[in-house]
């Protein structure tokens, strides 16, 4: 049987590793827009966590597989169709993941000075749509809307000092930017409380000893919080009492000594959403943001947020929105749930639509870690087997898989790049950055890569 897989990131591979492991004749085909495979291993994971980008290793094993074939430089919806596909291949997984963002829907969020985190972080990890980005780091204050790992991720970046960043594989304008920062705090700002914070300990820890800064939080955003804490799940309760410690605990010597030395601030702010983006005198720029006061009604996870009808103004001259990443729909014929924004689907199984699966964010919304990704991957996997097993999937007849495509993309003029071209482009990525002290420095355009990839 022939399985087309679109989108090369962790859902991807980790379908295409499970299919290839439980099926002694299946072939899978991995169709990615981009000339470089791994999406965001390569373009979400923050530079200083080399160690979160070791699963490079195990997804190259899978492209190198004799039933593994990798085609870059594809857009499908674009050079190929969903339906041109399943009409080549017995099954088509969708693992294209969350290019869109989730807007604040509030005044002033397209003012200069207002990025999306997607954006921000694509731009320091080197994706060549946002290459132009060029964010304007001349202030003193910085608002991060949102508390999960990538709004710690940034804050991080933002903040670190450039002898640690440079030793990163970030993108090299980023690291240059970044050295002429001017951004000297940065408020995490969250709708709830201590309790319902999205991040987790790793992330707070490197936050906390992140060299040459010193956190400064708000302490009657803490009332009440050690007592709830007695009825709550054990990772719940380490992350909130890491912030309890860090918030409102006297430093020991060693800790008070960094901290009177430390230039730059940190912070959460909790219990604030935002209300309006606001602009300098000239309305050019953005000068501040208007916060609403929330309260919470209810506990734990559940709490919801609810306004008080108290506002108020922080000055600031950036704020980056991280309040979410979200799908975006492919091709007409691919079923969507706009408002979940997601490929309606049972177990992988896209509804409505026979031959037709759907793994990683995709199916289940921009939740969790690559662990996550990986068994939702896997549970797809299953599901197609499971399909071909017991005929609910019909693989009798032969199908032409990457033969047909092939002729079709050759007729429309475009050049796939294949793993091989790939590992072209990790040499000289490998290469150029030996030569800085960096793991690699990564191409920053696509004609960049394809030149790389056709040398």
């Amino acid at each position: 049987p022939k399985v087309c897989i679109i989108g090369s990131g962790p859902a991807g591979f980790y379908t295409a590793q499970h299919l290839i492991k439980a099926c002694q004749d299946v072939e899978v085909d991995i169709y990615e827009r981009l000339p470089v495979p791994f999406g965001l291993v390569r373009f979400g994971v923050a530079p200083d966590h080399p160690e979160v980008k070791n699963v490079i290793n195990t997804f190259t094993q899978t492209a190198k597989h004799s039933r593994c074939s990798f085609y870059g430089n594809v857009n499908v919806g674009k050079d190929v169709t969903v339906g041109e596909l399943q009409g080549a291949y017995h099954a088509v997984v969708l693992s294209y993941g969350a290019e869109g963002n989730r807007r604040m829907g509030v005044p002033g969020e397209d003012l200069p000075g207002v990025y999306s985190a997607k954006d921000f972080v694509g731009w320091y990890n080197g994706l060549p749509s946002c290459r132009e980005l060029k964010p304007d780091l001349s202030c003193e204050t910085a608002v991060i809307l949102g508390q999960g790992n990538v709004a710690l991720d940034v804050a991080r970046i933002l903040l670190s000092p450039s002898d640690i960043l440079k030793k990163t594989d970030i993108a090299q304008p980023a690291l240059e930017a970044l050295a002429e920062s001017r951004v000297r705090k940065v408020l995490i700002v969250g709708r709830r409380g201590p309790m319902q914070v999205a991040c987790t300990i790793k992330e707070l820890r490197e936050m906390v000893n992140l060299p040459g800064t010193r956190p400064e939080m708000v302490t009657a955003d803490f009332e009440g919080v050690s007592e709830a804490l007695k009825d709550v799940p054990r990772p719940r309760k380490r992350l909130t009492d890491l912030l309890l410690k860090t918030a409102l605990d006297a430093p020991g010597d060693k800790e008070l000594e960094r901290r009177r030395n430390a230039a730059k601030v940190w912070g959460f702010l909790f219990y604030r959403s935002p209300t309006e983006i606001l602009a300098d005198p000239g309305c050019s720029r953005t000068a501040g943001i208007r916060l609403a006061v929330n309260r919470l009604e209810g506990s734990g996870d559940a709490a919801r947020a609810v306004l008080t009808g108290e506002v108020e103004d922080v000055s600031c001259g950036l704020v980056i929105s991280s309040i979410g990443y979200k799908s975006l729909p492919i091709d007409p014929a691919v079923p969507f749930d706009s408002r979940r924004a997601v490929v309606p689907n049972s177990v992988g199984r896209v509804h409505q639509a026979a031959g037709l699966y759907c793994s990683g964010w995709l199916k289940t919304g921009p939740t969790g870690v690559i662990a996550t990704t990986m068994n939702n991957s896997f549970d797809t996997a299953r599901s197609l087997l499971e399909d071909m097993d017991s005929g609910a999937l019909d693989v009798s007849a032969a199908k032409p898989g990457s033969q047909a495509v092939s002729s079709l993309l050759e007729e429309r003029g475009v050049k796939p790049v294949t793993f091989s071209d790939w590992e072209k482009i990790d040499s000289l990525e490998t290469r150029r950055g030996e030569a800085r002290g960096k793991p690699r420095e990564k191409l920053l355009s696509v004609e960049e890569m394809l030149k790389a990839a056709r040398t």
